[in-house]
């Protein structure tokens, strides 16, 4: 999950180029879902999970993200700062259900807010501040899908990739629809005209890889284990999104943007060495 998440922001920066980002949303998703419905049996969980977390983890999340990544997020950078949906989860996940973050967790939301905060500063010298807040944005959306995907387990074992393949049904009408508002048909005609075999190849990715692939094991772990334990593993997707960003790219940080980018990554593992030093004692 985390190596099919880290190359993703790569793969979105360079589908960008010439592409619509609600274009590219909306492709995303129709080759996730078709033909693949033809052939997986629907989940039997209430329609309203499937609209709720198809508009939030989908619809919202990509549809901000992509919008960033058009505005100038680097793909490296973008992927440190997505992950702060792993502590707007387990914040998120204290009135929903209950579960109480510990010490450890709490601490470590601090140290990464601070980590996100010194990145947000440094706004305006390699990408703009509203860049930046999109980024933000899309991270608490998919830690509302996270929930979402979390009370799944209340209606039994449920298939985290049918249980994709199935919202994503939902997702290509609104991205149409949101591209056809904010940027005309003529822009949408121009982006599907722009799609070359490099465009097609990296909305395959997006669509197999990172979604049937990485959501499709995020959504069964979100099932088999609380939130607050799940959501920190995240912290190694800015791990691989650094180094693809830089290999592919040629992306490089600034001091700041490396020290902030460090705080991040250690405020979500805080946790994480804090659970494994008390199984230890």
């Amino acid at each position: 999950m985390v190596a099919l998440w880290g190359v993703t922001f790569v793969v979105i920066k360079i589908a960008l180029r010439d592409v619509s980002p609600f274009v590219l949303g909306g492709l995303r998703f129709a080759v996730t879902a078709i033909p693949a419905v033809l052939f997986v049996r629907r989940p039997r969980v209430p329609l309203r999970l499937y609209v709720g977390f198809a508009l939030t983890a989908f619809v919202l999340q990509f549809g901000l993200l992509f919008w960033a990544f058009k505005l100038g997020m680097p793909s490296g950078l973008s992927s440190v700062i997505h992950q702060s949906q792993a502590f707007i989860t387990v914040l998120l996940a204290v009135p929903v259900f209950g579960e109480k973050p510990r010490r450890p967790q709490i601490a470590g939301m601090v140290v990464a807010a601070l980590g996100l905060a010194w990145i947000g500063a440094e706004s305006g010298t390699s990408f703009p501040l509203v860049a930046f807040a999109l980024n933000l944005c899309a991270s608490a959306a998919w830690a509302v899908g996270n929930l979402i995907s979390r009370s799944l387990s209340r209606h039994g074992p449920v298939d985290g990739v049918a249980f994709v393949i199935w919202s994503s049904l939902i997702p290509p009408l609104p991205f149409f629809a949101l591209a056809w508002t904010f940027e005309g048909g003529a822009a949408v005609a121009s982006s599907l005209r722009a799609m070359d075999a490099v465009s097609w190849a990296a909305v395959a990715y997006l669509a197999f890889g990172a979604t049937l692939g990485g959501y499709g094991l995020w959504n069964r772990l979100l099932n088999s284990y609380p939130a607050a334990q799940v959501a920190p593993f995240t912290l190694l997707v800015p791990v691989v999104g650094l180094l693809a960003g830089r290999l592919a790219l040629g992306e490089r940080l600034t001091a700041a943007q490396l020290a902030g980018s460090a705080l991040v990554a250690t405020g979500l593992a805080l946790p994480v060495a804090a659970a494994q030093w008390r199984r230890r004692s």
